[in-house]
């Protein structure tokens, strides 16, 4: 799990193994990830688009740009909240995933939430 905060805007990663997605003797491990961004801040902030940079543990680098999240660009008050999940496939049993989110205030300042990088990896059982 990861959590990291910029500008009053805290993002929550919990990642976990998608056994049912993956098939490992075809190099092909899904993880699923679930996402809360809260606005613990005192002024509106609207997620615009994401970043994300996917490392698996041969070092290849994915990159994932795109408007918004899950298909919504959600707009979070003071003390709101918003959560998705979503997932992501490797070629490797174990990698890492960070990035962050354009976030726009209502007069237009822009600023990117920071998501800390956390740790895709297989349960210990299937090592």
């Amino acid at each position: 799990m990861s959590t990291a905060t910029t500008d009053g805007i805290r993002v929550t990663v919990e990642p976990t193994f998608w056994p049912e997605r993956s098939t490992p003797e075809a190099g092909q491990f899904a993880f699923m990830y679930k996402v809360e961004i809260v606005n613990d801040g005192d002024a509106p902030a609207q997620l615009h688009a994401r970043h994300w940079l996917i490392t698996d543990a041969q070092g290849n680098v994915d990159e994932v740009k795109g408007e918004g999240v899950v298909g919504r660009q959600p707009r979070l008050g003071p003390g709101e909240r918003f959560e998705y999940t979503s997932w992501a496939m490797l070629k490797t049993p174990f990698g890492t995933m960070r990035g962050s989110y354009e976030m726009v205030r209502p007069d237009g300042t822009r600023f990117e939430a920071r998501i800390a990088e956390f740790a895709l990896t297989l349960p210990h059982s299937l090592h």
